[in-house]
């Protein structure tokens, strides 16, 4: 109950599914991308696997006025994109002694610094429930802050109040007290899983600027005489260049 309120669905094998808490994990996959590259992704995963099938594509360049055409074009290779996935994942949960997590803060137009100062210099105080502070910071992407105080025994009881009213800015504000877990992967099992609407683009020389390659790729790779079609995104590496591209869950 001390917990902070979030819906969460667990994907996954419980004994008794009826009395197990939710949990939702959203896969965030980071694949490095070598240069002289391309990622391409179709609106329909058809059109992708038969951009597999087709293994190499031959896709003609604006170069501009150039007697042989065979300058004008180059061949690439059309790959499956694989990434490994989570088919297996065990989380070893620790709750702190002298962490607390602070949620439900207000949004105002004031700056984290300044409601981070705020929470310390009212944490501080032993007449508030509270301790030195030793350390504060804001939860990465989230609206939630760690208080860690020098001392043990001062976060247990804070905890146990629930809630606690706060002066933040010009106002009196209720924020919720938690426990803070951290938590450490003590099993994680990988699968590799195949993006059905994406293709790797491989073996793309350097030929033009990276704009005009990539109008390129996309124009050859759109047209269905060349087994192509809709395109709904593409990123391209030049060579001698990495980059990094983000995969999320497809959710069309």
């Amino acid at each position: 109950s001390a917990l902070p309120e979030k819906k969460m669905i667990f994907k996954g094998l419980t004994v008794n599914k009826e009395d197990m808490n939710k949990l939702m994990l959203t896969p965030l996959i980071r694949y490095p991308l070598p240069g002289g590259s391309a990622l391409i992704t179709f609106e329909e995963a058809k059109v992708a696997q038969r951009i597999i099938e087709m293994r190499e594509h031959t896709v003609e360049l604006s170069c501009g006025e150039v007697e042989e055409l065979d300058r004008c074009r180059v061949r690439v290779q059309a790959v499956p994109m694989e990434i490994l996935l989570p088919s297996a994942l065990e989380i070893r949960l620790t709750q702190s002694s002298r962490s607390i997590l602070v949620s439900d803060l207000p949004r105002l137009d004031i700056s984290k610094e300044a409601v981070l100062d705020k929470l310390e210099l009212f944490f501080s105080k032993t007449k508030n429930g509270g301790s030195e502070v030793e350390s504060r910071e804001f939860l990465e992407d989230s609206d939630q802050v760690v208080l860690t105080f020098t001392k043990h025994g001062v976060a247990e009881p804070l905890i146990e109040r629930g809630h606690i009213q706060v002066p933040i800015g010009k106002g009196k504000y209720k924020v919720k007290l938690s426990p803070y877990m951290s938590g450490d992967i003590s099993n994680l099992q990988l699968q590799p899983s195949c993006c059905p609407r994406t293709v790797l683009l491989v073996g793309i020389p350097d030929v033009l600027s990276e704009e005009s390659m990539r109008d390129a790729l996309e124009i050859h790779f759109q047209k269905a005489s060349r087994g192509g079609g809709e395109v709904d995104a593409l990123a391209y590496v030049p060579a001698g260049r990495t980059g990094v591209a983000v995969f999320v869950e497809d959710t069309g």
